[in-house]
């Protein structure tokens, strides 16, 4: 465990999450756990950027193609939000795309959708 990168970071990112989920529980929208969590990561004291863009680039040239991460958080933990019953693949693929996209290593796949909190780390 001591080897994780970012450990309290995402601690404390989870915590807003954890907050945010306590108190609103599963069934709403994604739009509505964002719009709260940017409430909870600044009570939090997270420095966060919300709707991050991330340029792509195709062989050393930025492409016009952006793609947009629900929040990005201490400058490099791209943390994404769902509102699902359950996580796939194709939402791993997503914070894979966004974290080869911006050079970040690391990214939060967080699901407010199922009656108990649901996240994942994705590693790049």
């Amino acid at each position: 465990m001591n080897n994780f990168i970012f450990k309290e970071e995402c601690y404390r990112i989870i915590g807003a999450c954890m907050e945010v989920h306590g108190a609103l529980g599963p069934g709403f929208m994604e739009a509505v756990y964002q719009e709260a969590l940017e409430i909870e990561l600044n009570t939090s004291g997270i420095p966060f950027t919300r709707e991050a863009v991330l340029d792509v680039y195709y062989k050393g040239k930025v492409l016009n193609k952006k793609y947009v991460a629900d929040f990005v958080c201490y400058d490099d933990v791209i943390l994404e939000l769902k509102a699902l019953d359950v996580l796939r693949s194709e939402h791993m693929a997503q914070v894979l795309n966004y974290l080869m996209a911006s050079g970040k290593r690391l990214g939060l796949l967080v699901n407010f959708g199922s009656a108990s909190l649901e996240y994942k780390r994705v590693i790049l």
